[in-house]
């Protein structure tokens, strides 16, 4: 168990704290710092995701358990944030689901690659869209907790990651598309 295998696990676990956080009403000592509780939780767990990968790519220390429970962890935060604002009715489910069904569809196309052995690199949209869904997810929760300002603005940026992760999940499909077509 490596340094950033544990960085991963420590995302993963913040994953429900950052959930109860944001969800749960509390009453006496966390009732009006509950949801800055779960923004700042939820900064660091996406922030854990750059420095985990940092460190495993610049001490050599990539494993096969670090390249399963990396995305792994990175879908469980960002698609529990997004059921969470969904169910509190700060996001519009569709996009929600777009951004959900991508995660499902990528992850199913990468693992057919894998067993052909073939290794589909991140790409500029893959990051950008990463960085679209926290920028925005981040947004919302800020706008709830601390702003008010106009639903649309935040809805723009949610609608915005959207976009780019259906560009993201194109260019997955678009790099890899000759393994679908292969015949053995």
């Amino acid at each position: 168990m490596n340094l950033p295998n544990k960085i991963t696990l420590l995302r993963i676990f913040l994953v429900p704290i950052f959930l109860i956080f944001l969800l749960v009403k509390f009453s006496v000592p966390f009732s009006g710092y509950a949801k800055y509780i779960a923004i700042i939780i939820f900064v660091l767990a996406a922030l854990t995701d750059s420095l985990d990968g940092y460190i495993a790519r610049k001490h050599g220390l990539i494993t096969n358990l670090g390249k399963l429970i990396d995305p792994l962890a990175d879908k469980m935060l960002i698609t529990g944030a997004l059921i969470a604002l969904v169910s509190m009715g700060e996001i519009s489910a569709w996009p929600a689901f777009i951004i959900i069904t991508r995660e499902f569809a990528v992850t199913g196309f990468r693992s057919i690659a894998s067993a052909e052995g073939v290794i589909i690199a991140a790409s500029v949209w893959g990051k950008l869209k990463t960085i679209l869904q926290i920028v925005a997810i981040v947004a919302v929760m800020v706008n709830i907790s601390v702003f008010k300002i106009p639903y649309f603005a935040h809805d723009i940026l949610i609608w915005l990651a959207t976009i780019v992760t259906v560009i993201s999940g194109t260019d997955y499909i678009y790099k890899g598309w000759h393994l679908l077509r292969s015949e053995k």
